[in-house]
């Protein structure tokens, strides 16, 4: 077996629906064409369609392509449901708990031979599993780096440094954020991210827009920053 990933990043957002999937994507996209072995996991998934080979998420499936060697969907998409609705609600609905014990376990037993490991939250970052942990306490179990997508919107300010703050006050190294421009234009975008580059301590790893085609001929992210 080979040895373990040198560096495993946990992508959380300022909210849903801020572009977490898009930017994994991109990540894993310029990781691997950069000669790096990089693997996506979506430990938990709401909101999938029943196929002839189990419940797919579209999210769970962009990362599996994105990933080098394409492993199974299983492998990257553990927890998976099809009402898109909170998780913890859908797995009480089916009668389950998601629990950090149970993706503790999951992650221990996760694939090796990955030079980078992304794995994509879901939600924001206090996202409820079940009716008293969050899939915070699991990143912080495991001590994991922390990208944050910040969806660029009215309101993101608050919500970016709120989260920032919340992922410090856990203990945990952000080791950058990425400027998602959503698809409605921001007004005054440039001030806005004038004041998050000085606000939040960490570097902007880059920023993208969710609305357009964004090649990779050239680079998306300072991978050297991660």
């Amino acid at each position: 077996m080979s040895q373990r990933p040198t560096k495993s990043i946990f992508v959380t957002g300022t909210d849903t629906d801020v572009g977490k999937t898009y930017v994994c994507n991109l990540l894993l996209q310029q990781l691997n064409q950069q000669g790096q072995r990089a693997i996506g996991y979506k430990p938990i998934a709401a909101g999938a369609q029943l196929t002839q080979s189990g419940l797919r998420n579209d999210d769970a499936l962009i990362l599996q392509r994105a990933s080098a060697g394409e492993p199974a969907y299983d492998v990257i998409n553990p927890i998976c449901y099809e009402a898109a609705i909170a998780p913890h609600i859908a797995a009480k609905i089916q009668g389950e708990q998601i629990t950090t014990a149970q993706l503790n376990h999951w992650w221990q037993g996760r694939l090796a031979g990955y030079d980078i490991e992304i794995v994509e939250g879901a939600g924001g970052w206090r996202l409820p599993i079940n009716d008293k942990q969050w899939l915070s306490e699991f990143v912080v179990s495991q001590q994991l780096d922390v990208i944050l997508v910040v969806g660029m919107k009215l309101g993101c300010l608050n919500h970016a440094l709120l989260t920032v703050e919340a992922i410090k006050n856990d203990g945990l190294n952000i080791i950058g954020w990425v400027a998602n421009q959503l698809a409605q234009p921001m007004s005054h975008y440039q001030t806005n991210l004038d004041y998050l580059i000085d606000q939040i301590e960490a570097p902007l790893l880059g920023e993208v827009t969710t609305n357009q085609v964004v090649t990779l001929q050239h680079p998306v992210f300072d991978l050297s920053l991660i």
